[in-house]
């Protein structure tokens, strides 16, 4: 369950990277994390326990959801895109936002095409309020250029 969680806050923060302002990214983050919360609940529940399984992942997959799109600030966000974007494959890079004062490092890990375009496997470790969590994920490019996660 503790990998469906990392894949959970992956994709919060790739999904807010292009968060429309008709939401906050603490509303974006926590819709983004309930669906792939469910999604998680889903796989790792069976029978009669699916159901729950689905439910529990939602609700933990939002709760999340609004803590990391409430830490991660539009600075964060357009580096962390800026990274997949730019960076070679195993090259860290890190920073710290001056505001908050939270470390990020983002490594891109593999990189690969499909016929939409490029997509990326990544690491991202992010220090926030002395916890510390390292994430794994692929995000692709989309037509609009945003960077949009699979896994």
């Amino acid at each position: 369950m503790k990998k469906g969680i990392h894949t959970t806050i992956a994709a919060i923060v790739i999904i807010t990277l292009s968060a429309g302002c008709t939401t906050t990214h603490e509303q974006s983050g926590a819709l983004a994390g309930a669906a792939v919360g469910a999604a998680v609940g889903s796989a790792v529940g069976d029978g009669r326990g699916r159901a729950l399984a689905i439910w529990l992942g939602a609700i933990v997959g939002a709760s999340i959801g609004s803590t990391v799109g409430k830490y991660m600030d539009e600075q964060d966000r357009m580096k962390t895109a800026d990274i997949l974007e730019t960076r070679r494959t195993n090259t860290p890079t890190t920073w710290v936002n001056p505001d908050t004062q939270h470390t990020y490092t983002v490594t891109p890990t593999r990189t690969y095409t499909v016929a939409e375009g490029p997509c990326r496997e990544f690491t991202l470790d992010a220090q926030i309020g002395g916890d510390m969590e390292q994430i794994y994920g692929t995000a692709c490019r989309q037509a609009d250029g945003s960077w949009k996660v699979i896994k």
